[in-house]
């Protein structure tokens, strides 16, 4: 019989240590598990919209206009982390060619500290917006003429929300 209450005893005590590891491990395990549990969480007042030209000749600069919004009646702040306000230090766009195929990135991936510095965050005033653009040849492999689409999917770090993807046409001369 005691040896049943040993044997419960540390049944009960690994399952307990377990459990607690599991939830250490979801926070702290990857980077993206980290970026989500630190990143601020998507605000509906403030969003972002992307623009490009429809057609761009090879050769022109591909280039993308992000434009953030702040529909809230008082000053909001985003991370420019993983987005086009800071250099192109990551991968929080998805451009893939009309087949489907994600092309290459091949900018620079900039390891983060937990949680953003306040230097990391742009304020946006009540009811205003904030744009920059970005020429996406810097950072992905657009070489061959076809329909691409962008996506951008840098919201668990940033908590901007951009609900529609863009589309162009890169070819001709």
């Amino acid at each position: 019989m005691k040896n049943y209450k040993i044997i419960l005893s540390a049944t009960l005590l690994t399952l307990s240590a377990c459990g607690v590891n599991k939830v250490k491990s979801t926070s702290a395990g990857s980077d993206s598990a980290k970026n989500q549990a630190s990143a601020p969480a998507a605000n509906t007042s403030m969003f972002a919209k992307m623009q490009i030209k429809p057609a761009i000749k090879v050769g022109d600069p591909v280039e993308l206009k992000f434009t953030v919004y702040n529909d809230a009646d008082t000053a909001r702040q985003f991370c420019k982390w993983h987005t086009p306000f800071e250099p192109l230090m990551s991968k929080y766009l998805d451009v893939k060619d009309a087949s489907g195929q994600e092309m290459l990135y091949k900018g620079a991936m900039a390891k983060r500290i937990m949680p953003p510095p306040a230097s990391s965050y742009i304020k946006v005033n009540p009811k205003d917006s904030l744009s920059t653009t970005v020429d996406l040849l810097k950072a992905y492999d657009i070489s061959k003429p076809s329909k691409y689409t962008i996506i951008y999917v840098g919201q668990n770090m940033s908590g901007l929300a951009v609900k529609d993807s863009v589309e162009f046409v890169y070819g001709g001369k």
